[in-house]
């Protein structure tokens, strides 16, 4: 009862509070007001603000609350871990399986390398103290580069 009155006030200032800025020849922000102000009262008459009024002093409702927050951790807990696993039990078989049959049984070295120390580059060729066509910044550019 008092919420549905609580309302209804704050509807009533904001429709008042509209029509000043009607009058000062603001109606943009007078009709947005006004949407503003509708919205409490509109509340009520829907029936929203006794079933949150009756909800929020309901232990029963806040118990139920709790459950769904346990439900909601449990799906997100399970869903971090099978995402930090690989997936579910039959993908990680199938992964495990394929990473058994990608690699040769007779090849005794990585395909990557030797792992040896990565090859000398050939020094850079010295620069021309003065370009002699447009086009030698370019050329320096594609031969250092091995083009």
């Amino acid at each position: 009862m008092i919420a549905e009155t609580v309302c209804s006030a704050v509807s009533a200032a904001g429709l008042g509070i509209a029509a000043v800025t009607a009058f000062r020849k603001r109606f943009l922000a007078a009709a947005r007001l006004a949407a503003y102000a509708l919205v409490p009262i509109g509340l009520v008459m829907t029936g929203v603000v006794g079933w949150l009024a009756d909800t929020a002093f309901s232990p029963t409702a806040w118990a139920g609350f709790g459950v769904l927050g346990v439900a909601w951790l449990l799906f997100a807990t399970t869903r971090a871990v099978e995402r930090r696993r690989g997936g579910t039990r039959k993908e990680r078989r199938a992964a495990r399986a394929a990473r058994r049959e990608a690699v040769a049984p007779s090849s005794s070295t990585p395909a990557l390398g030797t792992g040896g120390p990565p090859a000398v580059r050939p020094a850079a060729e010295p620069r021309a103290a003065a370009p002699t066509d447009d086009f030698s910044d370019i050329e320096a550019i594609l031969k250092k580069h091995g083009i």
